[in-house]
C-alpha cells in the first residue's frame, strides 16, 4: 500500500492530527508491505494505534494524461 499525504482528501483536516501515517512518518510517502498494513489495521481495530484516516482525492484521469 502507498500512502501518500499529498494525495490525501483529508490534509491539514483535523484528521490529520490522529491519523497513523502521523505517527509514523509526520506526513508521508509511506509505502506498506500486506502484512504490515495488516498488523497496523489489527493494532487500529484493538484501539492501540489511530487508524488510517486516508481518504484518496478523486482525480480526473483527463488531467492526469494532460500532464
Amino acid at each position: 500500500m502507498h500512502i501518500d499525504c499529498d494525495d490525501c482528501a483529508m490534509q491539514a483536516s483535523d484528521a490529520c492530527g490522529d491519523c497513523l501515517v502521523t505517527f509514523l512518518v509526520d506526513g508521508g510517502p509511506l509505502d506498506l508491505h500486506d502484512e504490515e498494513s495488516t498488523a497496523l489495521s489489527n493494532l487500529a481495530d484493538a484501539g492501540l494505534v489511530a487508524p488510517l484516516r486516508l481518504v484518496p482525492l478523486q482525480r480526473n484521469p483527463r488531467d492526469a494524461a494532460a500532464s
